[in-house]
């Protein structure tokens, strides 16, 4: 207990607070851009945590996670283009209201319905993130082994149209990591006589007596897979004719009676039901490894739909809609913690990224977390909450403001977003070799989003590769000489039964599917 007290202390400091503030302010902003998203978002800020303390750090990331999930409901609404994909659902009832002058009225209930259904989340985060560490503590290598193929094929299963695709992109992050200096013997491999891949470039820019992974950094990786890549897209898309143009609709307008630019506590009450429902489903999909916010905020949307009296109603401007898909892809950015504080196992995107920020401040996310920096994660927890109620404020009074922000010509943001990527990635030890890894990682992740391959199942691969390598060379150690005593824990044969049987239905469904490129300006999968 006094290390609960203790980390909720070290949380509610007028410092932390303000990281926070920056951190949601700057998520919502960048969510509410089309094209670009949270993930992206904290791609690019990593290198500014670097000298803060841990807990200011991961709080700040965090923030611009919360921020950027209701960012996106943004553009969704007010333009019908989502600005991250687990908004798309968002647009269906959020862009007829706007079209019937209620544009304001979405986007409060978007933004009270995130809020919601994020706190709810925090909540079982809460709770169950500890009992779930107690029991990791009692695996061994060999369940461990077990437990991250399991869910890198969970995660390849579920990401992008083709699941044979995911696993592709998944072993092919994995054997990314493998670059650099065996775990073992010490010896250099797969560096090809690049000095710079045989310690490897550190996993976040300025850390490079911190920790490393092996051969190609994620830092850079992630920059260039997420911001160049789609940059690359957007250009494309743009240069071709294919980019999107919707109409704008005033939601400030003084003729808007003041009903429809609010939602009273009736309304809101009225889709309490809903709301608690969307964000029961979006945290048991977040604790889930891989499904992530898109799924999520279809689901909770398609569950309201069913569950309400008067189904036709929705698509046409219906508030509930977009109450239930709100707060079921929120409610997924708490639950996505658990299995990486948990188990070191990062469930989404965001959370691969933030795996980086962790390491960067030495703290090793996984079961040991808690016995090791107790103090920390509880002040983590506590920040998630505050973070929740700056969203509500700061949303709140800065509407106006993000409303303005989808209106930003891309002619301005693309040139800023380069910039941006470029000084991050130098900033890696002011290393020109990060910034050549970031270009061809743009290269790489605009041909993988071409051919619809998960480049977040890729780095998700990458960041689980090392970890997963270790367990297993732990475990041919221990068992070498009786291997079929694997069989004699139930833990191992329950994980390796349900990989296999995975694997096999990720063949027999995708196998013959066609590899085929993915126009320009088509949707894309989730990075959530």
């Amino acid at each position: 207990m006094d290390t609960i007290l203790a980390g909720i202390g070290d949380a509610f400091t007028l410092m932390n607070f303000a990281y926070i503030a920056f951190g949601v302010f700057m998520g919502i902003m960048v969510g509410a851009i089309p094209g670009l998203n949270g993930p992206m978002a904290i791609a690019v800020a990593v290198p500014l945590t670097y000298y803060m303390d841990p807990l200011a750090a991961v709080a700040f990331l965090i923030g611009i996670n919360k921020g950027g999930t209701f960012g996106g409901s943004i553009s969704a609404i007010l333009l019908n283009t989502p600005g991250s994909p687990e908004s798309t659902s968002t647009a269906f009832d959020g862009y007829p209201l706007v079209k019937k002058g209620k544009g304001m009225k979405a986007l409060k209930m978007a933004l009270y319905s995130s809020v919601t259904g994020d706190i709810f989340s925090d909540l079982v985060l809460f709770t169950v993130a500890a009992p779930l560490a107690l029991v990791a503590l009692r695996m061994g290598p060999p369940e461990m082994a077990a437990v991250f193929a399991f869910s890198l094929t969970i995660i390849a299963g579920l990401s992008g149209k083709s699941m044979l695709r995911g696993l592709l992109a998944a072993i092919l992050g994995a054997f990314v990591a493998c670059v650099g200096l065996d775990i073992e013997t010490a010896q250099p491999r797969l560096t090809f006589g690049m000095g710079e891949l045989i310690e490897g470039v550190p996993i976040i820019p300025l850390t490079i007596n911190l920790f490393r992974f092996r051969g190609v950094t994620i830092r850079p990786l992630t920059i260039g897979l997420l911001a160049l890549s789609e940059i690359i897209i957007q250009v494309e898309a743009r240069v071709l004719g294919r980019e999107k143009n919707v109409g704008t609709y005033n939601v400030f307008g003084k003729d808007i009676p003041p009903e429809d630019k609010r939602v009273s506590w009736a309304e809101y009450r009225s889709c309490l039901r809903t709301i608690i429902r969307s964000a029961v489903i979006g945290t048991g999909v977040g604790a889930m490894p891989g499904i992530g916010a898109i799924v999520a905020g279809f689901l909770g949307y398609g569950a309201a739909r069913r569950a309400s009296s008067n189904p036709e109603e929705f698509g046409t401007g219906k508030l509930e809609g977009v109450a239930a898909t709100e707060a079921a892809n929120s409610a997924v950015v708490g639950a996505n913690l658990i299995p990486l504080l948990a188990l070191g196992i990062p469930g989404s995107l965001s959370a691969a990224i933030l795996i980086g920020a962790f390491l960067m401040h030495g703290v090793d996310p996984g079961p040991l977390i808690f016995r090791e920096h107790g103090r920390l994660v509880y002040g983590i927890f506590a920040a998630m909450f505050m973070a929740n109620w700056i969203n509500f404020v700061i949303g709140n009074l800065g509407l106006r403001l993000f409303a303005l922000i989808v209106s930003v010509p891309k002619s301005v943001i693309h040139p800023v977003v380069v910039l941006l990527c470029i000084a991050g990635a130098y900033a890696n030890g002011n290393s020109m070799f990060a910034v050549a890894v970031m270009m061809v990682a743009a290269v790489f992740g605009y041909l993988m989003r071409k051919f619809d391959f998960s480049f977040a199942t890729f780095i998700i691969g990458f960041a689980l590769g090392e970890t997963f390598e270790q367990s297993v060379r732990q475990s041919v150690i221990l068992f070498k000489d009786q291997p079929l005593d694997l069989f004699t824990r139930p833990i191992v044969v329950f994980f390796v039964a349900l990989t296999i049987f995975s694997v096999w239905r990720i063949l027999r469904s995708n196998l013959s599917r066609p590899l085929r490129p993915q126009a320009a300006g088509a949707p894309r999968e989730a990075t959530s």
